[in-house]
């Protein structure tokens, strides 16, 4: 790398050199706002409260003291307006990243930056260095957080059954309904116990559960956590048998899931036809190069074939998503 700062015009090893720096310098800042004690207790109290200020007071506003039930299921079900932040700053919270939306967005476009400076040292053009800039450094960490997030989802969805079956004894046999939180927060495994465990904290410094239940509804945007906070809000509203409604919730629960491993069990085939028809493309131009580089080079030493080649990399996105919604089920 050396070598090439030096074969470079001095111009351009400067510039080089300048964006190294500041590449480092940046990294440095993330890693002590990210991991430094004050940034720890904002975190915490952030995750605990649930958001800034403004949207506290906007929360307010919007929920007065008294309400019919009709009201608190809408506050509960009903969807805010959402920008592209809110949405990232709701992906990073189900992934269980202790990321702001800043934070995550400086590290993107730091490693854009990086991989788009290590591109032109390395002599690609500026073309194919924006596209490997864009990929790696946009497209790869969406990519790890919709797999992150989708992941801890697909783990709470798993063990809320179970979540619920300890509420329903506890109640049963005299216990409190935030003690049986509580019970919950401490006992079970992550990402239930940690959800939980939220809950039990943002009713200790002041919410209520509602307004508990509320945040733990952003954080965990699924049905089976919508059903539960609905039954708590109807059943601080008008009184009953919880115990009973929180059973037969965990049995429409773990039927649902029954239902969503059959589904995807029959959709199996399709999703591996799927796959291998994406692959097919990527792995016959990766043969090509190993056994025939020069045929296949044109495509990418000429404008007609950059042109193709373009043209191949969209469709072949366009036949991705396609698929994608074709096989994908939503229970």
């Amino acid at each position: 790398m050396f070598d090439l700062l030096e074969r470079m015009p001095a111009e351009i090893a400067v510039l080089v050199a300048v964006m190294l720096v500041t590449l480092a310098v940046l990294g440095w800042s993330l890693f002590t706002l990210l991991h430094g004690p004050r940034a720890r207790l904002k975190r915490r109290l952030a995750a605990v409260a649930g958001g800034s200020h403004g949207a506290e007071r906007r929360l307010a506003g919007r929920m007065p003291q008294r309400k019919s039930v009709q009201a608190r299921l809408k506050a509960v079900e009903g969807a805010r307006a959402r920008n592209f932040g809110w949405r990232l700053r709701e992906q990073l919270l189900q992934a269980g990243w202790n990321l702001e939306v800043w934070h995550y967005l400086a590290g993107s476009g730091g490693l854009t930056l990086a991989v788009f400076a290590l591109g032109q040292v390395l002599g690609l053009a500026m073309v194919w260095s924006g596209l490997a800039a864009l990929c790696l450094g946009v497209g790869v960490p969406k990519l790890v957080l919709g797999v992150a997030a989708g992941k801890r989802l697909k783990a709470f969805t798993a063990q809320f059954a179970d979540a619920l079956d300890v509420v329903v004894r506890g109640i049963r046999s005299g216990l409190p309904l935030g003690e049986c939180i509580a019970i919950i927060g401490r006992e079970m495994p992550d990402p239930v116990g940690a959800e939980f465990r939220q809950i039990t904290e943002g009713t200790r410094i002041g919410l209520t559960l509602h307004e508990a239940m509320t945040r733990a509804v952003e954080r965990m945007p699924m049905a089976e956590m919508r059903y539960f906070a609905i039954v708590l809000a109807i059943q601080q509203q008008t009184g009953g048998n919880l115990a009973e409604t929180l059973a037969k919730l965990s049995e429409v629960l773990r039927a649902r899931k029954r239902m969503r491993d059959k589904v995807l069990s029959y959709a199996a085939e399709a999703r591996a036809s799927a796959a291998i028809i994406g692959s097919l493309p990527l792995l016959v131009v990766a043969m090509l190069g190993m056994l025939a580089p020069q045929y296949i080079g044109v495509l990418f030493t000429t404008e007609p074939g950059n042109l193709l080649l373009a043209i191949g990399i969209l469709t072949e996105a366009a036949g991705v998503m396609v698929m994608r919604g074709m096989i994908n089920f939503d229970i």
